[in-house]
């Protein structure tokens, strides 16, 4: 039978405790996750026991592993998320849904520390061309994992993040670009609207697409209206919080929750054009005569869209509808423009987004100061209304020529 070891004043002490002679120091024992032989020291046995106990806890968190360099990509982007204690529950939902999809099982397995320049290039290039992913996803990506490998930098895991530099370097060598989003023009926002309105099952979505193509709302804002945020008298619209709907828990099912804007820009009125008033007031009549909406959201009632269920719909729900819309208009007008002998105007895939990037471009054309418009649009960065505009007036510059080349007889 082994002898149990004992301190000085006779108590037993555990497998890898001791305490030396000479000072009567105690000391501790243990192999860390890289194979060397560790001690941590106490002046008591006590003090000894609660800095095993704090080891313990730590190797159970895999915070020992961590600090070896031993942790996966996994593993500090978790770390990571941790700490982001004020980010907003539908940033998160989409942070962890972008994460698991596209890096949980294959890269997030990978050693931080072995993780070098090329092995994040090979990844970007790897989402690129076997998984055809969009550039602008890829950013998405790059958004999660530079400040994962960041926060490995500052706790002194890694000298240098593996991922700086790495997207400029992608997007040089690459075909690929990123996704802009084009505004309808005139003639096709004209025969969306048209075909919606005279359509014997679309009609009913007329309201919201008027109010959508007239605010340049995004696409939750304009469905958390609430009528209490529609001020007729002075003809403006408030827009101080947005529906959203996301995956919540394990099961990932969606729900709907208010979510105020992530910044002071959001908060805005936008004056109501007369057609804009127009759809609110159809819509408030067909809620007099088939009652209010009673769906409550975190506190919130008195919505002003409801759907055939009585719950207020959900942007899926429009994209998909525009879907179908488009699909509709497309086959009527081919066989339309073959009758009459003259080239169809047909509507390209857009969602709901498409409709605040027209409104926004129409407003461009016709506004000249980019702080109304910026103001108008909840923009934060004027860069954003700046590349809006660019395109807009694109258009312009060429009808400017035009008129240029009709009046100015100088040659």
């Amino acid at each position: 039978m082994a002898k149990t070891r004992k301190d000085l004043r006779g108590r037993a002490l555990r497998k890898g405790e001791m305490q030396r002679s000479s000072d009567k120091r105690y000391s501790y024992c243990y192999t860390d996750p890289l194979g060397r032989r560790k001690y941590i020291y106490a002046n008591d046995l006590v003090t000894l026991r609660e800095k095993e106990a704090e080891l313990t806890k730590n190797q159970l968190d895999g915070l020992d592993t961590y600090v070896a360099g031993k942790a996966t990509v996994n593993f500090v982007f978790d770390r990571y998320m941790k700490l982001k204690a004020n980010l907003r529950q539908t940033t998160r939902s989409n942070y962890l849904y972008m994460y698991d999809r596209f890096v949980r099982n294959n890269f997030g397995n990978k050693k931080i520390a072995d993780i070098r320049f090329s092995d994040v290039l090979q990844f970007y290039n790897c989402l690129l061309q076997q998984q055809e992913m969009q550039i602008n996803t890829l950013e998405s990506i790059h958004t999660l994992l530079r400040p994962t490998f960041q926060l490995a930098v500052r706790d002194g895991i890694i000298r240098n993040n593996p991922t700086d530099g790495v997207l400029a370097e992608v997007k040089k060598n690459s075909d690929h670009h990123s996704g802009i989003r084009h505004a309808l023009t005139v003639a096709q926002q004209r025969a969306f609207m048209e075909h919606i309105a005279n359509h014997p099952v679309y009609f009913h979505w007329w309201p919201l697409f008027t109010i959508l193509l007239g605010t340049g709302c995004r696409i939750g804002e304009a469905l958390g209206l609430r009528w209490e945020d529609i001020d007729c008298e002075n003809r403006v619209i408030h827009i101080n919080h947005s529906l959203v709907y996301y995956p919540v828990g394990e099961s990932r099912t969606s729900v709907q929750h208010i979510s105020k804007p992530k910044t002071k820009a959001g908060e805005r009125t936008i004056p109501m054009l007369d057609s804009v008033q127009d759809a609110f007031e159809m819509l408030r009549e067909e809620q007099l005569e088939n009652g209010w909406n009673d769906v409550e959201i975190d506190g919130m009632h008195g919505f002003i869209f409801c759907n055939r269920f009585g719950n207020v719909p959900n942007p899926q729900s429009v994209n998909r509808a525009i879907k179908r819309i488009v699909s509709d208009y497309n086959a009527t007008e081919e066989i339309s423009a073959k009758r009459e002998h003259r080239k169809a105007v047909l509507l390209p895939d857009f969602s709901a987004h498409h409709l605040r990037h027209t409104f926004c471009t129409r407003l461009c054309e016709q506004e000249t100061n980019l702080k109304v418009i910026q103001s108008v649009m909840g923009h934060k960065d004027i860069k954003t209304t700046m590349d809006i505009y660019a395109e807009a007036t694109e258009e312009k510059k060429q009808e400017s020529f035009e008129r240029l080349a009709a009046t100015w007889n100088v040659f």
